[in-house]
């Protein structure tokens, strides 16, 4: 057991990397070049080409991964804010005009967060800029005015002050403003090349595609007859047939996409160049390139097609030998990154996943590629006539209106009408809400919005995605730090180990108010900050020791028992910081007031990792440790975080967030360094993550809405090299996170009711997951946290195992329509521990089971839903046929499992074995359920539906066997009510 306790964690080292990320997996920029049969250059252009992660040094590059995870970034139905939050819903809109006489609109709207009863304000801000969009909290008592909202948006002067816009009409306008973030509806190019045709006009005269190329439009989407078409056409003529008589199209995540295909557009032999097919193809932002031939003949250029606006091409060959496709995409070079990366290699013999990749990869492109100075200039140049245009014809009206809307322009959001004009307040507002709900119509029916997400495959497993760990905890949690598989968390009530499926145990008793605590199973030490003020310590145990109290459990321990545990010199301390990367020396940063305390633990080449030397060690580490130096700032830290330089000698540093500003502190000579200064007149700091691309160290600066990169160099000089540089970015998070947790590729920003899930290369949002009375408990490696959840009373005792089974955000539908915050009868409110692994997330598999502090050996996982992990391998890499196996036996024991009772107990389970569902042979899907045929009643006019049920690939069958909702959890989200609904 001691040695197995010392073997490293693995949990441990995956959060000691998780912070490792490469721009290599999105590709990297090239200069390509095309020449004519001569080898003369025709054109040349720098494009970032992907091609799937090196091969070689696949294993040991750090932040590498073998799958990829495939999401929509930005979807619009987490970014259209107005059209989802405020149309058809009583609201305020707000006109004014900021310190340099730009125009601008505010809107606000106090709504539930997806009818999860959680009232919150949203707000959206219209400037010539762009729109910028934020949640407030919503308090009873406490009001809320325009001007602390604008405040909240950085918006604190005014040329005139805003007022408040009464006209219904407002609306149509306002829904204008929003449509210029982009479409909602793609049309994607399709062009055919044989096998050594080199130039766009041999391209554009293909008459006919290959049998290989119609499977290809085949599994892309369905053939529809252009004449008469009444769904979204992407320039196509639907009226006199002057594009040709069919094309292919498609449903993909509720997003209506037109293919333009070469072979399908107006041939005309007389012209060389194919003008009427290069007219939609080359005016398309994404083109694929369906390729011919073996991988050795002349490959692909972008500089082969003549065109300045597309600025994407998929290139897509297919090889008969093993029916597999390969990807290669080329995005020009001002693209920003987007995912999802190509995996490693980029070879897909599942058809259907290769479809959902191909798609999602195109959706993304696109939407970055209106980031591009190219297009974002155009909207912002619309955007300001469109404010302005507003603006002059609101202000007219606005002086015409009584002097009762000075009154209001700083009133609360919601304000109280007077008795005397309630009833006219009462009919304006219903006019309001009439002309919103049919606007919301009006443009649901045109298309112009994203469908019911009813027709995705939302039911695939997602890497957020949590486990319930702790059903009904009672106390409160001050803090906490994963151990093995175990927890140990600081509560009211004392220090606590916590192990899924097992009793806690108590290893500090309630005199030890432990403030921060750091699990360190290599170097075998528990370091914490206790107390508070001028009795706050810092001390460190051996994990040995307080393993071995558990085993034998004895006395618990208290307060005074610690004292040989204190480290000198931290009396007073109100935060310390550690080196996240074990590889190195371990540091400890404390800072007491404005002082920062260096100490390192003293590296004894002698000692070995064995059971006895640990037996030998001492039973106080105190002595391990030396203090170093201690540096005076100018004011007291409130966020601090070590930062390791690239030579570990005397490049390391330390980030300090104070006052107004964060500044780097170089460890070896104390020297102070502006890195970022915040212009805000009120500050909250959130964190200060360090994260090493490519082994060059950069900091996410969180505070407030923003989360902002900047590049660290080493020191040149003595001094750090941290002007701006072109890797530099930031982005807003829709609400004020209290913790942000990097995971690569994910950054998680963690509020009180709900996870913000973005990218790190571009903070893009994937998902946002509502969780009422969040409290995040520990993140160092896995990522545990605290929500409330209803459980049911006495009379169900099914509901209570399912309530206390399922993720916080995965709520049945039953339970978010009929379980508001308050207290109902029957029921009783409690709060429960969940569990995010962090292999999940970072996509690395997990070498060996962790061995858990509470159990003498190692025992089989057990997660939510009572299903055994699978045996895991001994290394961090697979094979593709490992993966595929593993993949495999892990679809057929979900099925297996997931379609037993609820009430069968895991005995029962193991010696019944349940046979899969059988499929309908008239239907060629599995039959559906009544939520099933609900939901395709509503949207049987749908292609992709069409295309999904009436294929005949074994594969298409059997995928959407697997992916039936009733037998795997998924949410459903409307833009018509904004409802969230669980299926099963």
């Amino acid at each position: 057991l001691m040695k197995g306790f010392y073997s490293s964690s693995v949990s441990e080292d995956l959060g000691c990397r998780r912070g490792d990320f490469s721009r290599k997996h999105y590709g990297s920029v090239e200069l390509l070049i095309s020449s004519d049969a001569d080898g003369a250059i025709q054109r040349a252009g720098r494009f970032r080409v992907e091609n799937g992660s090196s091969g070689e040094n696949a294993d040991s590059t750090p932040g590498t991964w073998h799958r990829t995870d495939v999401h929509l970034e930005n979807p619009e139905y987490h970014t259209r804010w107005y059209l989802k939050y405020f149309l058809g819903k009583v609201h305020q809109n707000y006109i004014g005009t900021d310190a340099e006489k730009n125009p601008f609109f505010l809107s606000v709207v106090l709504s539930d967060q997806n009818n999860q009863r959680i009232p919150q304000y949203h707000s959206i801000l219209w400037r010539k800029t762009g729109t910028q969009k934020i949640c407030l909290p919503y308090s009873p008592t406490k009001t809320l005015s325009v001007k602390s909202i604008l405040s909240a948006m950085s918006l604190d002067k005014f040329e005139k002050s805003p007022r408040e816009i009464f006209h219904p009409e407002i609306q149509k306008d306002l829904l204008v403003l929003e449509e210029q973030e982009g479409s909602v509806n793609f049309k994607f190019g399709v062009l055919y090349a044989k096998d050594g045709q080199l130039t766009d006009d041999e391209m554009f005269s293909n008459e006919t595609g290959s049998e290989s190329f119609q499977r290809f439009l085949h599994l892309l989407g369905d053939t529809i007859t252009l004449k008469g078409w009444t769904g979204y056409r992407g320039g196509l003529d639907t009226k006199n047939g002057t594009t040709g008589t069919s094309s292919i199209y498609t449903i993909f995540q509720g997003h209506e996409i037109m293919f333009h295909v070469s072979t399908m557009l107006p041939y005309s032999r007389e012209n060389k160049q194919q003008v009427e097919r290069k007219r939609h193809i080359g005016n398309d932002i994404v083109t694929i390139i369906f390729q011919e031939g073996e991988e050795s003949s002349p490959a692909f250029k972008p500089s082969m097609i003549r065109s300045h606006f597309t600025h994407i091409f998929a290139l897509v060959r297919y090889n008969k030998q093993n029916d597999s496709y390969r990807l290669k995409i080329f995005s020009e070079e001002s693209v920003p990154l987007f995912g999802p990366p190509l995996p490693s290699p980029p070879v897909f013999t599942n058809h259907q996943e290769f479809r959902d990749f191909v798609l999602v990869k195109l959706i993304n492109g696109e939407k970055a590629t209106l980031e591009t100075p190219t297009f974002s200039q155009k909207r912002q140049r619309t955007l300001d006539m469109l404010i302005r245009s507003l603006y002059q014809d609101m202000m007219p009206d606005l002086h015409k209106v009584n002097n009762m809307l000075n009154r209001r322009s700083f009133s609360d959001v919601l304000p109280e009408s007077p008795k005397s004009t309630r009833k006219k307040e009462e009919a304006r507002q219903a006019e309001f809400v009439r002309l919103g709900q049919a606007l919301k119509l009006k443009t649901t029916v045109k298309g112009d919005t994203t469908t019911n997400l009813a027709t995705t495959s939302f039911c695939k497993k997602e890497p957020w995605e949590s486990q319930s760990f702790c059903s009904n905890f009672p106390h409160e949690v001050v803090c906490a730090d994963s151990w093995g598989q175990s927890l140990l968390v600081s509560t009211d009530a004392g220090i606590l180990l916590i192990d899924d499926g097992q009793p806690s145990v108590q290893v500090f008793d309630k005199t030890l108010q432990i403030k921060q605590m750091h699990v360190l199973e290599v170097l075998d030490l528990l370091i914490v900050r206790t107390d508070k003020g001028k009795d706050s310590r810092l001390l460190v145990f051996r994990l040995s020791a307080v393993q071995k109290d558990i085993e034998t459990k004895q006395i618990i321990r208290s307060k005074y028992d610690c004292r040989e545990n204190k480290l000198e010199r931290t009396k007073g301390c109100h935060l310390y910081a550690i080196n996240t990367h074990h590889g190195s020396q371990l540091r400890i940063v404390v800072a007491i007031r404005n002082k920062l305390l260096l100490v390192t633990k003293k590296y004894n080449p002698h000692q070995s990792l064995t059971s006895s030397s640990v037996l030998s060690s001492p039973q106080s580490p105190v002595e391990e440790f030396q203090y170093i130096r201690e540096i005076c700032l100018s004011d007291s830290p409130v966020v601090m975080t070590l930062v390791d330089g690239p030579t570990g000698d005397s490049d390391n540093m330390i980030c300090v967030a104070y006052r107004h500003q964060f500044d780097l502190v170089n460890e070896s000579t104390g020297e102070t360094y502006r890195l970022h200064h915040i212009e805000t007149n009120k500050v909250n700091f959130v964190a200060a993550i360090d994260v090493y691309e490519d082994g060059e160290a950069g900091l996410l600066l969180c505070y407030n809405y923003v989360c902002q990169y900047r590049k660290v160099y080493p020191f040149s000089g003595g001094s750090p090299l941290i002007q701006p540089s072109a890797y530099d970015f930031h982005f807003s998070w829709n609400q004020v996170p209290y913790a942000v947790v990097c995971a690569f590729p994910y950054i998680l920003a963690f509020t009180t009711d709900s996870i913000e899930i973005r990218l790190v290369v571009n903070g893009n949002l994937v998902h946002t997951a509502v969780v009422p009375e969040l409290q995040l408990v520990a993140s160092r490696s896995d990522i545990y946290f605290k929500a409330a959840a209803r459980v049911s009373g006495p009379s169900d005792s099914s509901s209570k195992e399912m309530s206390s089974k399922s993720s916080p955000q995965t709520l049945t539908a039953y339970e978010s329509s009929e379980c508001p915050l308050s207290s109902l009868e029957g029921e009783v409110p409690c709060r429960n521990l969940y569990k995010i692994p962090l292999s999940n997330l970072v996509g690395r598999s997990i070498e060996r089971p962790l061995k858990s502090p509470l159990a003498p050996k190692v025992v089989p996982t057990t997660i939510s839903s009572g299903i055994v992990s699978l045996p895991v391998t001994h290394s961090l890499s697979l094979s593709r046929m490992e993966i595929k196996e593993i993949a495999s036996r892990t679809r057929k024991e979900l099925l297996g499992l997931l379609d037993e009772p609820i009430c069968k107990t895991e005995s029962a389970q193991k010696q019944k074995k349940v046979p899969r569902r059988q499929s309908d042979p008239k239907q060629g899907a599995v039959r559906s359920t009544s939520s099933d045929r609900i939901i395709s009643s509503s949207f049987e006019s749908y292609s992709e539906r069409r295309h999904l049920s009436t294929s005949s690939d074994p594969d298409t069958l059997a995928n959407r066997e697997e992916s039936s909702p009733s037998s795997c959890p998924f949410q459903l989200i409307s833009l018509y009510d904004e409802d969230i609904i669980d299926l099963k």
